[in-house]
């Protein structure tokens, strides 16, 4: 009988929120669908697609077109199947098999799923949510002879954002690789991207998926320096990226002005949904703690996992999703529709009675 790699044995699969919804709240996607200009621009440019051809390797347009939303060097650009695709090749060519990685905790649970496929050993350096502690992580990558550390800023789910002092103070301290996924911070203003040539360890990471609202293409991007970008294009797939989502990708990133308003978009509804709820915390401190945000999302602890449960099973019984992990919530901004419904039903919650008197009814 064939027998599993021991790698593979104890993986659990990444599980997003299954069954209908009329609102999605779970997945920190944009709230925001393309206005119909640009959607009539991609139309006639996929009509135009040669698809008996493979992709462009190097994705050479549409890196262009993110390095000029950013002001980089495309030289310093690659482009992925999204950034999930990017960690995954960085961590199985960035480390050799039974390195030591570090991730942090909370944090995105793909980077120890990803260093785990990878034959990787992964330790974990708990934070707090109201502080990083940058020394006490510096001493445990060195501790623990890490090849890599790998973290989100904006951290997701906790929303905690690290000052650009903080990172780069951590890139010079260490001779490991970093890496910064940098998924949220369209929302914050603490990005150390146009850094990235100062060092020689630094990998940061960006994706299409969250405030330019195109998850339904799959697209990220690693900026770093010369040279770890010439070993990163060297080491991924030749074609990873397909003709559909370059073309796409080109359209919408230089459309500069619209993404930009699609930033302050979402963060208002953002403001609005943790202004509303943290009024909520005052009223009942005694059941919801809420932390700022510097994302897409709000983060609110439920004092337990039993009322978190009810929460979550509350909104999906009015076919709103949200994201359950213990006893938080992650709540991602919608439209001001979407918004409100969901203050509506996360109000009944509050005032319906704990989870005991629940079980009981």
């Amino acid at each position: 009988m064939y027998e599993l790699p021991e790698k593979l044995k104890q993986l659990k699969a990444y599980e997003p929120n299954s069954g209908q919804y009329n609102v999605h709240l779970d997945a920190n996607e944009s709230f925001l669908s393309l206005p119909k200009e640009i959607k009539q621009q991609i139309a006639k440019a996929v009509q135009e697609i040669n698809y008996e051809r493979y992709p462009d390797p190097s994705s050479k347009k549409v890196c262009e077109a993110f390095a000029n939303f950013f002001e980089l060097d495309p030289s310093i650009v690659v482009a992925g199947n999204g950034s999930d695709e990017l960690i995954s090749i960085i961590l199985a060519n960035f480390a050799s098999y039974g390195d030591t990685i570090v991730v942090t905790a909370p944090d995105f649970s793909m980077y120890e799923f990803y260093a785990k496929s990878s034959g990787l050993q992964v330790e974990t350096f708990e934070k707090e949510r109201e502080k990083f502690d940058v020394d006490a992580l510096i001493h445990k990558v060195k501790e623990v002879e890490a090849r890599i550390v790998i973290f989100s800023n904006p951290c997701n789910p906790s929303s905690l954002c690290m000052k650009k002092d903080e990172i780069k103070k951590i890139a010079s301290s260490l001779d490991c690789l970093v890496v910064v996924d940098e998924a949220y911070m369209e929302f914050s203003n603490e990005s150390i991207v146009e850094e990235t040539k100062q060092f020689d360890n630094v990998i940061v990471l960006k994706t299409c998926s969250k405030a330019f609202g195109l998850a339904a293409l799959r697209l990220g991007f690693a900026i770093s320096n010369e040279r770890l970008a010439n070993v990163l294009m060297t080491v991924k797939s030749p074609y990873n990226v397909n003709t559909v989502t370059q073309v796409v990708g080109e359209i919408v990133l230089s459309h500069t002005e619209y993404l930009k308003e699609c930033m302050i978009a979402i963060k208002k509804e953002r403001d609005f949904l943790y202004e509303q709820i943290k009024a909520l915390e005052k009223q009942y401190s005694n059941k919801i703690t809420v932390y700022e945000s510097s994302t897409n999302f709000i983060f609110i602890d439920c004092n337990n996992e039993q009322e978190a449960h009810v929460l979550f099973m509350k909104m999906k019984e009015n076919g709103i999703a949200i994201r359950l992990m213990g006893s938080h919530v992650r709540i991602c901004a919608g439209n001001r529709l979407e918004n409100e419904e969901m203050l509506g039903i996360f109000k009944q919650w509050l005032i319906g009675g704990t989870v005991y008197e629940k079980l009981c009814d």
